[in-house]
This record gives structure tokens, sequence and C-alpha cells, in this order.
């Protein structure tokens, strides 16, 4: 055993009664600030369902057609949706797609401009990358705990922690993309009299909008990922129907419903990553006949 040189029961004591307070104090402030998420998850949440589902199938379709310009990849998010549906799981699919479309769209409202604030300082670069570093590494049950304290169980708290879970990557991705411009480009974007916001939302972001859309792929990869842990604390959905699974012992519904998580997955992932190459395609294309 090793030897208890310090007493920690008085930190760990003063760190939850200070959380305590918050809970107190401050809770209905928090959840008047939560509450757009809400509103969000909710909207689109309803629209889901409320549409039929062919119509989310020949969506889903077209945005893989335009993706891949083959009918390959329709084909196959055709044939996975129908699976969702036959499976009778085409409700918490719907359910688990908005909990990942909010977040996802949170996320880069929220990690676009920081990762452009890194990009521009290397002052708020090594700020922000020990945060990062710990946002990535710390179990996703640690921060579950003060967000079920403050917001208690439900849609909010699953949000939330399915934001903070996915919105690294792409604060990463967006800086590494933003200062991987060649610097050549930017020097002469200078020579023609820009401005620094000239300079980023005409040559920066286009240019890096290849690594700028591998670190949304990432986000939402990393938001299917926390559809089970969210569901432990009201999220609903797929993740939902696998913790039935667990808790009744039926291997039926957690086997189906952990595939339904990983058509999703691909679904999101291909047709992500094929925009990607098209970007890459067309900047290559420019970059060849300038």
């Amino acid at each position: 055993m090793f030897p208890e040189i310090i007493d920690t029961r008085p930190l760990r004591k003063s760190i939850d009664e200070g959380l305590n307070w918050v809970v107190t104090n401050w809770s209905q402030t928090f959840e008047a600030i939560a509450h757009p998420l809400l509103v969000l998850l909710n909207l689109i949440q309803g629209l889901l369902l409320a549409t039929p589902w062919w119509l989310i199938i020949a969506i889903l379709c077209a945005i893989a057609w335009q993706a891949t310009r083959s009918w390959k990849f329709p084909l196959l998010v055709a044939g996975a949706m129908f699976f969702l549906g036959l499976m009778d799981l085409w409700e918490d699919s719907m359910i688990t797609m908005a909990l990942m479309i909010a977040a996802t769209l949170t996320t880069i409202v929220i990690a676009i401009p920081v990762g452009v604030f890194m990009s521009r300082s290397t002052r708020v670069r090594q700020i922000l990358t020990p945060l990062l570093d710990l946002m990535q590494t710390l179990p996703s049950f640690v921060y579950l705990i003060p967000a079920v304290m403050i917001f208690g169980p439900g849609k909010i708290p699953a949000l939330i922690a399915t934001i903070v879970y996915a919105a690294p990557p792409l604060v990463r991705l967006t800086d590494l993309g933003l200062r991987s411009v060649d610097p050549a480009v930017m020097e002469a974007s200078r020579a023609f009299g820009t401005n620094p916001s000239q300079r980023l939302f005409g040559v920066q972001i286009p240019l890096a909008l290849p690594t700028i859309l591998a670190g949304v792929n990432q986000t939402i990869m990393m938001a299917l990922a926390m559809v089970v842990i969210a569901s432990m604390i009201g999220a609903g959905g797929l993740g939902y129907q696998v913790l039935q699974g667990i808790g009744r012992l039926e291997v039926s519904r957690g086997l189906f419903a952990g595939l339904g998580i990983v058509v999703l997955a691909i679904v999101f992932d291909r047709t992500t990553q094929a925009f990607g190459k098209q970007l890459q395609a067309k900047i290559g294309i420019t970059e060849a006949r300038t």
C-alpha cells in the first residue's frame, strides 16, 4: 500500500461543497443559458420524427450521391436505413440522429471560432492545448456528474456532455488546417492589400476546409460514441435500447441497437469523408492551375 502522506478528504469535501453551492445558487441560471440547446434538440427531433421515413431515406441518398457522384454509396445508405426500419429501430434512430446533429451543430459554432483563435495566437494555443488534452482523456462519466447535478437527468446534460466530448478534435483540426496554409499563398494575399479578415475568410478557411471537415467527421463519430453513455442520463434513442438490453440481459435488443449505431456511424462517416475528398480535389485543381 502506498503510504498516506496527505489527507485528501478535506480537499474532496471542499470540492463537493463548492459544487453543491453552485447547484443551489446557480442551477436556474445555467438552465436558462442551456435552454436554447434544448429547444434546438427538440426542434430537430420533432422534425425528424414528423418527416415520413421514405423522405428521410431519399434525402440521405441524395446527399450521399452529391458527395460521391456514384450510385453505389446511395444504395448502401438506402439499405442501411431500411435495416433500421425493419429492425423496429426507426424512432430510436431518429432520436439518436437528433442528438448527434444538435451536438455537431453546436460544436461547430463553438469549436471553429476557438480553433481560429488558437491558430492566430501562440499564447492561446499554449493555454488551450492542455485543456483539450484533459477534455479528450478525462472519462466521460466524470463530467456527467456535475452536469446531472446542475441540470438533473434529461436531454440537456446528455447534450452538454456530448458537446464537451466531441469538441476537441474539431478545435485541433481547425487550428491545424489554418496554420498549414502555404505561407507563400498568405504572402501573395497580403501583396494584394487584403486585411486580416479577408485573408481569413477568403484564403485560409477555404484552403483549410478539407481539414476542418475532417474535424467535423471526428466530431460526428465521437458524438455517436457518446450515445450509450448519454442514454444513462435520459437521452433515449438507440443507446437506451442498448442499456435496456444490458439491464434485461436481452442480447438481441442490445445487438440490434448496437448495429443501428454502427449503421448511422457508417452513413455519416462515409458521407463527410466523401465531401472532404471533393474539397481536396477542387483545391488541388485550383492550385495546379495557378
